[in-house]
């Protein structure tokens, strides 16, 4: 019998199943007002593995799929994804004919974008599909209000170009009652009826995740789900019934017991203050812990939250067990579900002062394997009488 593969020092497990689960409670939110969805799977899927995540996505009902670059969405092509894939940030010089030519939808904001994409689908025989992008009040990617017109125009005249859809992107939707959503949504409509006026019939898409979930009256034609997907809530403090889909975990490396007054890891900031377990942990800051956790961080193991004590380093953490029986070998979360009280990258965020979409992308890491998993754990049992969360979408009535 072959003696088991070696588990990795440094690993991120990914759920298709919770990513599976997560994509229904998306889509039925957008089926209840008529809009389809693109589940976004940049960033290799926010660190999930895009082409994994692309595949579950799509079992479970999104009709499209965007990401940030021509090259990404190639990979996606190159894995076998024939569904339609938005592609909406290009550098200058960047390779747009070779969207075109792989059939993926580009993001265009101004008439140099609109040539240069003209110009590939003449060369090569075929038309460009492009989703206008109006800036209504992020002041990032799109074209500003005294652009818009005249970028309507000549989309309109364009030769071998094809106005798939309008879109924008929204500064508040983690605040779902901010004003500033209102001016936003009055701007993309005014933007709307001028690429009618223009002769178009474009799709609109404006939704992130958490205008996905919380309102309604945005999803229009499409929505483009992002974080949502991988099971982190986009609203803070409201808990839409999404299953994280990533652990990391490494495991024990060695046991050992401390005197009390011993000093731990470099400049000994912590010293033990009983006579105690530590359990080293091969994983550092190398591997994505963050130093500035030091003195903040608490990983699960032997049933119960542990902290990390003395500094985080490159390669090594230091875990204080206490009494606890831990064996060399045994499994340990850094975060995850938050099962039982497990810590999760939204706890990470906190700490850090960012958001937990940094800790997951942040996970992108050389030594960290990854791997991938169909399992679906207990917690994505069907919910009482509510089981994909509809209860969760918010109310307003659809556009």
């Amino acid at each position: 019998m072959p003696a088991p593969s070696p588990r990795p020092r440094a690993e991120v497990v990914i759920d298709l199943d919770a990513i599976r689960h997560n994509v229904r409670i998306l889509t039925g939110c957008a089926a209840a007002s008529g809009a389809a969805t693109m589940a976004v799977v940049k960033a290799d899927g926010y660190g999930h593995g895009a082409l994994e995540v692309a595949r579950a996505a799509l079992q479970a009902g999104v009709s499209a799929l965007g990401v940030c670059s021509i090259d990404e969405a190639l990979a996606l092509r190159h894995g076998g994804i024939d569904a339609p894939v938005l592609a909406w940030l290009h550098a200058p010089g960047e390779d747009l004919a070779a969207g075109v030519a792989a059939g993926v939808d580009l993001g265009v904001y101004s008439i140099g974008q609109l040539d240069t994409v003209a110009a590939a689908a003449a060369v090569l025989g075929r038309a460009a599909r492009v989703h206008l992008k109006v800036d209504t009040g992020l002041s990032r990617g799109g074209a500003c209000r005294a652009q818009w017109p005249s970028l309507v125009r000549a989309a309109r005249a364009a030769r071998g170009v094809e106005v798939v859809a309008i879109w924008s992107h929204l500064a508040h939707a983690d605040d779902p009652e901010h004003p500033f959503i209102e001016r936003q949504v009055r701007h993309f409509e005014e933007a709307y009826q001028v690429a009618r006026d223009a002769g178009l019939t474009p799709l609109r898409h404006l939704a992130n995740s958490a205008a996905t979930l919380s309102r309604p009256d945005l999803h229009y034609d499409l929505v483009r789900p992002g974080i949502a997907v991988y099971g982190l809530s986009p609203v803070p403090g409201v808990d839409y019934h999404l299953f994280p889909a990533m652990t990391l975990r490494s495991q024990v490396a060695l046991v050992k017991r401390v005197a009390p007054g011993e000093g731990v890891s470099y400049g000994h900031v912590w010293h033990a203050d009983r006579e105690t377990t530590l359990a080293l942990v091969p994983v550092g800051y190398a591997d994505g812990v963050p130093r500035a956790l030091t003195g903040r961080l608490d990983v699960w193991l032997a049933g119960r939250r542990c902290p990390v004590v003395g500094r985080v380093c490159m390669d090594q953490v230091m875990v204080d067990c206490g009494d606890a029986p831990v064996t060399e070998g045994a499994e340990v979360v850094f975060f995850g579900s938050g099962q039982g009280g497990a810590p999760t990258a939204a706890e990470w965020a906190d700490k850090l002062g960012t958001i937990h979409y940094e800790v997951v992308t942040g996970m992108v890491r050389p030594r960290v394997a990854r791997t991938v998993r169909g399992r679906r754990p207990a917690a994505l049992n069907p919910l009482g009488s509510d089981p994909i969360g509809l209860d969760r979408c918010g109310a307003r009535g659809a556009r």
